[in-house]
Formats: C-alpha cells, sequence, structure tokens
C-alpha cells in the first residue's frame, strides 16, 4: 500500500494533475499537522529548489484542507523546531477572589436570614468578621453588593440554595390618614398595622399585630387570638412595654379594631398621639406595609394555626424573631432626595443599611429617648449575646418548633370517626380516614415557608 506521506517530487506532481477537482482532507487538527511533519521530513524540503517546494505546498494543501498562510506558519514552525506538535488550547482565565467555600457560606447566610436584599446581607457580612470576628467572613466581609449577586447566579449557589416562589398578588387598601404624625427624628412614633394568618375549617386563625418605628424601624410583632377589642388591647399593651424607648404616637389605618374606644382610651391614659391615615394617600402606612411582608410573612408563611396556637407564636415572637429583627437584622434607611420639580425620590445606599438598634445609637443624645430601667448596657449585652447568623439559626429551630404542632397534628373528619366505631378503619387503633396537616385536607402538610401554597420549591433543604 503507497504511503501518502512518502511521495517523491515527481509523485506529487503527478498526483495534481491527475486529481483535478477532488477535494481531500484528513480529520483532526493532530492528524494533519503530523501528516505535514511526514511529508517535510521524507521530502527533505529545506533542500529543495523553488519549484520544488512549490509542488510540495500545493499537494499538501490538497491533501490536508489548509490555508495558504496555515501551511506557511506550520512549515516555518517545523523548520525551526524539525516537529509539528499540537498543544491544547489556552484560554485566558481571571482569578477568583471568592472561593467555593466562600459561595457556600454565602448561600447559609442567605437561607438563614431568609433572601435579604444585597445590601442588608453585605451589613451582615461586614458584621459577622467585624463584629464577631469570625474568620470564615474575611473574603466576604469585602464583597460589594453587585458581586453579591453575581455569586447568587452562579450554579455553585443555586445548587445549594434555590427558592422557586410565583409573585403572590397582594391587594392593599388605600386608608385616609386624617392627621400626619410629625417625628421629627425622634424615635417613638409608631406605624401598626394586623396581618391575618389565615382560616382553619372556616375558624379564623390568630392575627399578628405587627408595629414597627419611624425613625429607627424598631419592630415589636404580637400575636392574639382575634380581634375583639379585649383581645387587641392586651396585644397593644404587651406591644408598647416591649419598645425600649418611650413611646409618643400610634398611627393606624381606619380600621374599627384600632379606633375604638380601648384602644383609645388606652393610649389617652399614656398620653400618646393617636393618628389615623388620610383619603387616598397609599404610601401613608407603607413602612408597616412593606414589614409586613418582609418579616410576618416571610417569616411566618401561609401556614394555618387554629386560634390555639396564639399563646405559643406570641412567646416565639417575644423570645426570639422581635430581639434578631431589632438587634441582627439590618435594615434599609433611605435618603431622600426632591429633584427640580419637586418630587421626593428616596436612594438606598448600601452604606446606609443599619439595624435598628444601631439606627437608635447613631441618633443625638439617643439615651435621652429611653424607657426608666432601660440602660445602654443592657442594650450592647443584648446586641453581642450572638452573632447575627447564630441569632437568625435560633429563630428558624423555633419557629419550626412553633409549627411542628401543627403540621403533624392528625385530626379524623366525622365519616373516619363512624368508620372507626364501626371497625372499619381497624377500630380506635386504627388509621382514620383521613388526615389534616396544618389545617390542609388531604393535601400535604403546609411547611412555614414564606412561599404560598401550592408553591413549589427546589434546591432548598425542608426545615426539620
Amino acid at each position: 500500500m503507497l504511503d501518502a506521506a512518502k511521495l517523491s517530487v515527481g509523485a506529487m506532481r503527478s498526483f495534481l494533475a491527475g486529481s483535478g477537482g477532488m477535494e481531500f482532507e484528513l480529520p483532526g487538527r493532530e492528524a494533519r499537522w503530523a501528516f505535514v511533519a511526514r511529508v517535510l521530513s521524507w521530502s527533505e524540503y529545506p533542500g529543495l529548489r523553488k519549484a520544488g517546494k512549490g509542488i510540495v505546498r500545493r499537494y499538501l494543501e490538497r491533501v490536508t484542507g489548509l490555508q495558504r498562510a496555515q501551511l506557511t506558519r506550520l512549515i516555518a514552525r517545523w523548520r525551526r523546531e524539525r516537529e509539528l506538535r499540537a498543544e491544547p488550547a489556552r484560554r485566558t482565565r481571571f482569578a477568583r477572589r471568592f472561593t467555593r467555600e466562600d459561595v457556600e457560606l454565602l448561600a447559609r447566610v442567605d437561607e438563614a436570614h431568609e433572601g435579604l436584599s444585597g445590601a442588608a446581607v453585605r451589613r451582615v457580612l461586614q458584621r459577622e468578621y467585624g463584629v464577631y470576628g469570625r474568620a470564615e467572613f474575611q473574603r466576604l466581609a469585602g464583597i460589594s453588593v453587585a458581586h453579591i449577586y453575581n455569586l447568587r447566579r452562579t450554579l455553585l449557589y443555586r445548587r445549594k440554595r434555590l427558592v422557586v416562589e410565583p409573585t403572590e398578588p397582594q391587594r392593599r387598601p388605600r386608608w385616609a390618614e386624617r392627621r400626619k404624625p410629625e417625628p421629627a427624628g425622634a424615635p417613638g412614633y409608631l406605624r401598626v398595622d394586623t396581618v391575618h394568618q389565615g382560616r382553619e375549617d372556616g375558624r379564623p386563625g390568630p392575627y399578628h399585630i405587627n408595629a414597627v418605628d419611624t425613625v429607627t424601624q424598631w419592630e415589636v410583632i404580637c400575636c392574639c387570638q382575634s380581634l375583639s377589642e379585649l383581645e387587641l388591647g392586651r396585644a397593644v399593651q404587651a406591644l408598647l412595654a416591649q419598645f425600649p424607648f418611650r413611646i409618643r404616637g400610634f398611627h393606624s389605618d381606619n380600621g374599627g379594631e384600632y379606633i375604638n374606644q380601648v384602644v383609645g382610651r388606652l393610649l389617652r391614659q399614656r398620653r400618646i398621639e393617636f393618628t389615623a391615615s388620610r383619603p387616598s394617600r397609599a404610601t401613608d402606612n407603607a413602612l408597616v406595609e412593606g414589614k409586613n411582608g418582609a418579616v410576618v410573612r416571610r417569616w411566618m408563611g401561609w401556614g394555618l394555626l387554629g386560634q390555639e396556637a396564639a399563646a405559643r407564636v406570641q412567646c416565639f415572637f417575644r423570645e426570639e424573631l422581635n430581639p434578631y429583627l431589632n438587634f441582627h437584622r439590618p435594615c434599609g434607611f433611605a435618603e431622600i432626595s426632591v429633584d427640580p420639580r419637586g418630587r421626593r425620590r428616596r436612594h438606598y445606599q448600601p452604606d446606609q443599611y443599619r439595624t435598628p438598634f444601631e439606627k437608635l445609637q447613631s441618633l443625638p443624645d439617643w439615651e435621652s429617648y429611653l424607657k426608666p430601667g432601660v440602660t445602654r448596657e443592657s442594650l450592647e449585652r443584648e446586641a453581642q449575646t450572638q452573632s447575627d447568623t447564630a441569632a437568625a439559626g435560633r429563630v428558624q429551630a423555633a419557629r419550626n418548633r412553633v409549627f411542628a404542632p401543627a403540621l403533624w397534628e392528625v385530626k379524623p373528619t366525622p365519616a373516619g370517626r363512624a368508620a372507626e366505631s364501626s371497625g372499619q378503619n381497624g377500630g380506635p387503633d386504627g388509621p382514620p380516614d383521613s388526615t389534616r396537616l396544618c389545617g390542609a385536607r388531604g393535601r400535604r402538610p403546609l411547611a412555614p415557608h414564606p412561599t404560598p401554597p401550592n408553591t413549589q420549591t427546589t434546591g432548598k433543604e425542608a426545615p426539620r
């Protein structure tokens, strides 16, 4: 069999004359380069005359399918090195500042804090390293807000934490404020609203009373069984007692749960200014409305609870969630600017994300606003008890304990009780015909997760 790489110059001339319009191509770069090196070595290319070199070049172009410029570079390289080796492509790679461990740590922090904004997470990472001295946060402490979102889009992050949830439409009623509160930069002016946990078998579940200070965003959440005047009066008393500073104003919507004799008399006895919303001003109570979705719904979700769980939820709010919100969860504080047309615009700078306690400390002469018996040392001691992420993990564990009885409570239906009495389901010790997990009959349990019911969540571990 004739070897195509060991032809003489005359044989190459005859091949070119007889091949006509035929085209040849060797598969693969390594095969083409090896063939070119063998032909140049066998024909002793450097010693050929100009006409012979031209025949060899045309022969190589016809057989390998290489362009003239490519072949010229290969011949020059072969004359220097006497061999042609195909080297792997070298791609330019930028140095990675944040390692795989950093991305996994960021995913754990996001999961613990229930997905805060990039600026708030940046503040948490800075506090974890600067305030609490955790060495694993050293590189993440210098990350920018934009790069946090870049890391969240990486495949590694999405494998560790991915929450898919549809947009939940929320109808925001328009309240009318009859008098606008004027904090004048002093804490103690509250914005208050109510969040309903849900209904279980037609019976209303507990109600969450959410109160947020206008200046510092200090937030206190309470829980009550119903919106009766007696229950709400007790909830408002417990709510006011948990703020470390004196309360000067109480602002709510025009709902009857607040505009009533019990709450009005309570506020009058404490000499607290009581204001309500104005007509056609949708943003009058926007601060607490935003907290309803970002805090209450995020931590309590849409899971159904009975009224009997109100005491258990209230203990969870007082002992775990409220301290975390005020000492370990950064909030955004807007800088308001007025454009030439007189419109007010809010700008949230990354450096303006602080915890409510840090915002309180930034006020001039802030200790003068504290209640009698509340000292600076006691608040600072509470803030330094644990780190931000450790506090978030503790709140997650406590929330799981709150929802655990409702998640796994087994309640037979009337048909199931009749079947049990007749022995169709194995007698009193047999399994019930139907169960309700967290208030949903015949469905999967509604976990205390911020996603609404019937939402598929992937890539995230279920609460234990």
